[in-house]
């Protein structure tokens, strides 16, 4: 499968969002075929970290589009995203759910032998099957090299919903249908509040 290019992230968020769902990560022997993603816009979305604008934190955000935005999330979580849009747009999609096409023992050595979909629902249970830290912000997925996005098998039903964690947030933004994921499998961090949609 094809490595995506530059073009395909310089689209608007929820419309790369929508569209990885189906696509593959590649890292180190480690093949992923995303499940769920999630969209955050920029300063002008309450629920994204660019709300406070450009931090030394959150700059991955503010491009180029195809690169890594990696946090960490309770001083625990690598949580992995990639940059949308055009440069200074802030956007980005958080990768929640994942389900595993190749380096399984890997995964599960990195996962504490868990198995299922313990592996791999939930955002920070991917960046630790990736084995990622922060170190990899600012890491472009579309020049070929360590962590690469491919095309892959899109879903046959795409269900829609809104964002999780988030309720700090103000409630327009709370109640934006941002969360993607495919209808056709388990490999998902929750099914609540999924509906089948466009």
């Amino acid at each position: 499968m094809a490595l995506l290019p530059r073009r395909y992230f310089e689209r608007y968020v929820e419309e790369v969002a929508r569209g990885l769902v189906g696509v593959e990560i590649h890292l180190g022997g480690v093949t992923l075929r995303i499940t769920e993603t999630e969209a955050y816009g920029g300063p002008e979305d309450s629920a994204s970290h660019a709300r406070f604008g450009h931090t030394e934190r959150n700059a991955p955000m503010w491009g180029p589009a195809g690169c890594v935005y990696v946090y960490l999330c309770y001083g625990i979580h690598n949580m992995l995203n990639f940059v949308t849009g055009p440069r200074g747009a802030a956007g980005a999609v958080l990768i929640r759910s994942c389900e595993p096409i190749e380096g399984i023992e890997l995964i599960r050595e990195r996962r504490g032998e868990r198995a299922g979909t313990e592996l791999l629902a939930g955002p920070g249970r991917v960046g630790e099957a990736l084995g990622l830290d922060v170190g990899w912000s600012h890491h472009d997925a579309c020049a070929g090299g360590g962590l690469e996005v491919h095309e892959g098998e899109p879903p046959k039903r795409l269900f829609v919903g809104s964002r999780v964690g988030v309720n700090f947030a103000e409630k327009h933004d709370r109640d934006k249908q941002r969360r993607f994921a495919d209808g056709a499998t388990t490999w998902i961090s929750q099914s609540n509040g999924l509906i089948e949609g466009p």
